[in-house]
């Protein structure tokens, strides 16, 4: 961290009346679309200096991306699809120890060595599998990679948690083994 910003961190209680821990305490409670809403509400409602509100916003931002909080922005609306994000995940965990789940802002990786599977809430009623199968026709069912481009070489559309049948499971492994 530069001295400036430690300086700005040190002075922030004498300055703003509170803490860093404790500002951030009071923004974890609220949702802002954009950074400038949250300096503006600290500016507004807190008499905060725009110096300081953008310091706190920037800093909080960066800490509170927990992978549950991605998680969570992404399903906002699309509330009916986390069943299938559930249990897409409940058929994928047991196929080994070494799968990393990482959540990203408009989707969520899935790793061995590298990534076999890509979900993405891609419409409210629509999540959208990426797969990594280098050199497997595509099918009705098993389309090209679509907006996923290079990060996927297929992709699935589902729309119900029916539809996470053995087929789509054998893809899902089938990609998994291929990521060693």
């Amino acid at each position: 961290m530069d001295k400036a910003l430690q300086t700005m961190i040190n002075n922030m209680p004498e300055k703003t009346g509170k803490s860093l821990d404790e500002w951030k305490t009071i923004l974890k409670n609220k949702s802002f679309a954009k950074h400038s809403e949250g300096v503006n509400f600290l500016k507004k409602e807190h008499n905060v200096t725009h110096g300081f509100a953008n310091t706190i916003v920037t800093l909080s931002k960066d800490e509170n991306n927990s992978d549950d909080d991605l998680v969570t922005t992404q399903y906002k609306g699309k509330e009916a699809l986390f069943p299938i994000y559930k249990k897409l995940l409940s058929v994928i965990k047991p196929f080994g120890n070494d799968i990393t789940i990482t959540p990203k802002k408009t989707s969520v990786s899935v790793i061995r060595k590298r990534q076999f599977v890509l979900i993405k809430p891609a419409t409210k009623t629509r999540i959208d599998l990426g797969l990594k199968l280098p050199d497997k026709p595509t099918t009705d069912r098993l389309g090209n990679s679509g907006p996923f481009g290079s990060m996927c070489t297929h992709r699935v559309q589902i729309t119900s948690e029916t539809e996470i049948d053995q087929e789509l499971i054998g893809w899902m492994k089938e990609a998994y083994d291929r990521a060693e």
